[in-house]
């Protein structure tokens, strides 16, 4: 029992080391990846010798997605905030870009879902600061949480 149960910790060691390496490749690829497009967004508008708002939220897009990694990089979690927003500034994006060809109706769902993702970020931050993690309680012991 006790062999297989060493032979069982060092799969799991070289499995999880596996995909850590996996995971941070992936990473990095999708930060060269968006400061490449980032970088090519900033050639257009030089070219162009103009900048739009639709331009501005672009960039603020592929900022948002570097600070994700970066916050991934730096404590090993993701924030559920983080894509939350990114999507807040897509659909505003999208809003921006098509609003001329766009029905009522359409603007309505938009600017709605705009407005559940901001209730969404809200309600995770309250939650967060009412019901902290363990982790966090452990910090700051004299803040509550829930138990499990």
């Amino acid at each position: 029992m006790d062999i297989k149960s060493h032979t069982f910790d060092r799969l799991r060691k070289v499995f999880s080391g596996s995909l850590d390496v996996v995971e941070y490749a992936g990473l990095m690829v999708i930060a060269i990846a968006t400061t490449i497009a980032m970088c090519q967004e900033a050639m257009v508008m030089v070219e162009a010798r103009r900048v739009t708002l639709s331009d501005l939220l672009l960039m603020f897009l592929y900022l948002e997605v570097l600070a994700m990694i970066g916050q991934y990089v730096k404590s090993g979690q993701l924030p559920v905030r983080f894509p939350l927003y990114i999507g807040m500034v897509a659909l505003a994006r999208y809003l921006i870009l098509d609003i001329k060809d766009m029905t009522e109706w359409r603007m309505l769902a938009i600017t709605a879902a705009i407005f559940l993702l901001t209730v969404s970020v809200l309600a995770i931050r309250y939650g967060h600061v009412r019901y902290p993690y363990r982790e966090d309680a452990e910090k700051d012991p004299g803040k509550a949480y829930v138990r499990e």
